[in-house]
């Protein structure tokens, strides 16, 4: 399972011209859910994702998570994350879930972060969606669950 997180001061989704989500200061997660991805793998980085300190503290350092500052998080799935781009111009996505076994685990990603506590938002799972991202910093970092130990 892939993370792409991005530190916001504001962000918003929408489908069909109507906004389906929205948040302030926070994060923008897409997740992106691989073949081999399992429930373990929601939870780390679910945990990851809420505690990875990359908002400013005090001396102006990474060193607040967004549940250290109470800010707000945007879920979107995300096959993309699991493009192949090895051979060709075209992007293969075949390492990525079927929608099928993903939106299961994209809910339960969505679970776990819920149970932090945290307010969040979250797209429409399968549909074409519009993100607005006003980026701070900007900051983006890619979690990959395959990288814990």
């Amino acid at each position: 399972m892939k993370a792409l997180l991005q530190r916001v001061t504001s962000a918003a989704v929408s489908v069909n011209n109507e906004i389906v989500g929205k948040i302030g200061q926070g994060l923008v997660a897409f997740i992106g859910i691989a073949n081999s991805d399992t429930g373990k793998d929601a939870q780390y980085l679910a945990q990851k994702a809420v505690n990875l300190r990359i908002f400013a503290d005090e001396a102006g350092r990474f060193g607040r998570s967004v549940l250290d500052i109470n800010g707000e998080i945007l879920i979107i799935s995300q096959f993309t994350l699991l493009s192949d781009t090895r051979r060709g111009r075209r992007p293969s996505f075949t390492e990525a879930a079927p929608p099928s076994r993903a939106e299961g685990l994209f809910e339960y990603f969505v679970k776990e972060v819920r149970d932090t506590g945290l307010s969040l938002a979250t797209g429409r799972f399968q549909q074409y969606m519009q993100v607005e991202i006003h980026n701070d910093g900007p900051v983006t970092i890619i979690l990959d669950s395959g990288d814990k130990r």
